[in-house]
């Protein structure tokens, strides 16, 4: 049991991304309930509705599930932080914005804190303030994303050299040899988002997941670069609308509607592509199939291993 497992209490070391305002009970409880961190994302849900969606997670499983928190994107940010503690989550995770105020209060009662990264420079405020885990995430990952567009290769290994906590890879890692990858670069887990969307627990529209396993390599788009709000998303007639647009000079509050967690559920609940938006990582190309969560963590697992063991061969061992 490496730390990441034993530090969360679970038996893979793999962690669910927060998925905003699609973010589900269901989902989240089949991650937990195959060995790995459930995530429950608030996104800019109103409190009512977050509470609901812990609740019966809860009720669904008793291992241990993650609350991710994007700070400067909820307009809940208090409530959501009282809810954490109301119902005692045993993991945090803080995103997009400072996460020191914060870490005391949770680390007081005990709640382990996961704060995502997307530099070395973040990485070391994020340990300095008490973390006790950081994400370290490449723009090849799904939605939100840093400016810097550091990518996971690069990322890992910096970020795993100039901190003492656990690190975790986030983007582009679909399978048990991205898994391996991000290992041997210096992780002890890894977070994954756009491959558990296609699987069999997620409660997302059948189209959106069909379009990531017909994904080829280059079928994600990044939109909000003109307005210094970098998003990857999947590339539909809505992104290419988007794309336009900001040839056109888009203002950032008219991209911040366009890319409103509306049009996102649009998407990814109800399959419009013409007027909503799915968010996926550059990992949509490696997805052909639809397994349920725990058979995918077992594929993994058995995966890295294999090619664990193929790797001892080339090295002599």
């Amino acid at each position: 049991m490496n730390d990441i497992c034993r530090l969360l209490q679970i038996r893979y070391p793999i962690i669910q991304g927060g998925m905003g305002n699609i973010s589900n009970a269901k989902l989240a409880s089949a991650v937990s309930e195959a060995g790995g961190l459930g995530t429950v994302g608030v996104g800019t849900m109103p409190p009512d509705e977050v509470e609901e969606i812990i609740v019966e997670t809860k009720r669904r499983t008793n291992r241990p599930f993650a609350v991710n928190i994007p700070l400067q994107v909820t307009p809940y940010l208090e409530e959501m932080v009282s809810l954490v503690l109301k119902h005692r989550v045993p993991v945090v995770s803080l995103s997009a914005g400072n996460p020191a105020p914060w870490i005391p209060r949770f680390a007081a009662q005990g709640i382990k804190v996961i704060v995502v990264t997307a530099s070395v420079k973040q990485a070391k405020k994020a340990e300095a303030a008490g973390a006790d885990i950081v994400v370290a995430e490449g723009y090849e990952a799904a939605g939100i994303n840093s400016s810097l567009e550091l990518t996971t290769m690069t990322l890992i290994p910096q970020i795993a050299s100039a901190v003492n906590i656990p690190v975790v890879a986030a983007g582009g890692i679909g399978d048990g040899r991205g898994l391996l990858a991000a290992l041997a670069l210096g992780a002890q887990g890894v977070q994954l988002g756009t491959r558990l969307i296609a699987t069999k627990d997620a409660p997302f529209h059948e189209a959106y997941k069909q379009l990531i396993t017909n994904a080829e390599d280059n079928e994600t788009v990044i939109v909000g670069r003109t307005v210094g709000r970098v998003r990857r998303i999947m590339r539909t007639p809505y992104a290419e609308k988007l794309l336009e647009y900001e040839k056109q000079g888009m203002p950032p509050e008219q991209f911040q509607e366009y890319t409103s967690e509306d049009r996102h559920r649009r998407g990814a609940l109800h399959g419009d592509f013409h007027e909503g938006f799915v968010n996926a990582g550059q990992i949509a190309g490696l997805i052909d199939d639809v397994p349920t969560v725990a058979e995918l963590f077992g594929q993994m697992m058995a995966e890295a291993k294999q090619q664990l063991g193929k790797l001892r061969v080339i090295l002599g061992e």
